[in-house]
C-alpha cells in the first residue's frame, strides 16, 4: 500500500483545513502499519527491529483504545498521514494520572506541521480525560528534532538514561521529557 504517489506533491506546510484528526478505526490500520514499519526499519523512535504484522498492530490499537486512552489519526485526501496515541506510562495504580505519548508521521509528510497538530489534539484529549502528566520517551539523545519539537510543545527534560538500547549497530540513550496536563501537580486529582 502506498500513501503518496510519485506525482502527488506535498507542499512545505499543510493547511489545517486540509487535515482531519479523528479517532482511529480498523480501516486505518494498513496505513498505520506502513508508517510504523518505516520507523522500525529506518528510525530510532521505535527500538523494535522487525515490523509487527497487521494482527499485532490491531491488538496494540485495541489494547490502547480498550484502556480508555486516545488514539488519533491525521487524514489528508482520505489517507492516514500520521497518528498519535497516549498509553499508560506504567501499569501500577500510582501512575494512573500519567500518560506516555507516541506520534508517528508518514516519511513524506514530515516537517509540515502534522506532528504539532497531532500532539495538540492528543494533549486536549488527555486533559479532557483528567490526566495530569504526559511523558515523552524519545529514542536516542541524538534525535535532536524530536527533542526540540517536544520542547516547543511545552515539555521539559526530565532525564536521560544512557546507552539503554542497541539498534543499528550502536548504543542509544533514552531521553525522558515531561509536560504537565491540566493543573499538573498543583492540585490533587478529583
Amino acid at each position: 500500500m502506498e500513501l503518496f504517489s510519485e506525482d502527488q506533491a506535498i507542499m512545505s506546510s499543510i493547511p489545517r483545513d486540509q487535515i482531519l484528526i479523528r479517532n482511529v478505526d480498523n480501516g486505518d490500520m494498513p496505513f498505520i502499519k506502513e508508517i510504523y514499519a518505516d520507523e522500525v526499519l529506518h528510525g530510532v523512535s521505535s527500538w523494535e527491529e522487525t515490523p509487527p504484522d497487521q494482527a499485532e498492530m490491531l491488538n496494540r490499537k485495541n489494547g490502547i483504545v480498550g484502556g480508555g486512552y486516545p488514539y488519533r489519526v491525521a487524514i489528508q485526501n482520505d489517507k492516514v498521514v500520521g497518528y498519535a496515541y497516549a498509553s499508560s506510562y506504567r501499569p501500577r495504580p500510582g501512575y494512573r494520572y500519567t500518560v506516555e505519548n507516541s506520534i508517528y508521521v508518514h516519511k513524506d509528510a514530515r516537517g509540515l506541521g502534522l506532528g504539532r497538530l497531532l500532539l495538540d489534539d492528543l494533549i486536549n484529549q488527555c486533559e479532557a480525560r483528567g490526566y495530569r502528566q504526559m511523558i515523552a520517551v524519545i529514542g536516542d539523545s541524538e534525535n535532536l528534532p524530536s527533542i526540540a519539537f517536544h520542547q516547543k510543545m511545552g515539555f521539559e527534560l526530565a532525564g536521560t538514561i544512557k546507552s539503554i538500547g542497541f539498534k543499528f549497530g550502536r548504543w542509544m540513550d533514552s531521553v525522558l521529557m515531561q509536560r504537565p496536563l491540566n493543573d499538573g501537580s498543583n492540585s490533587l486529582p478529583e
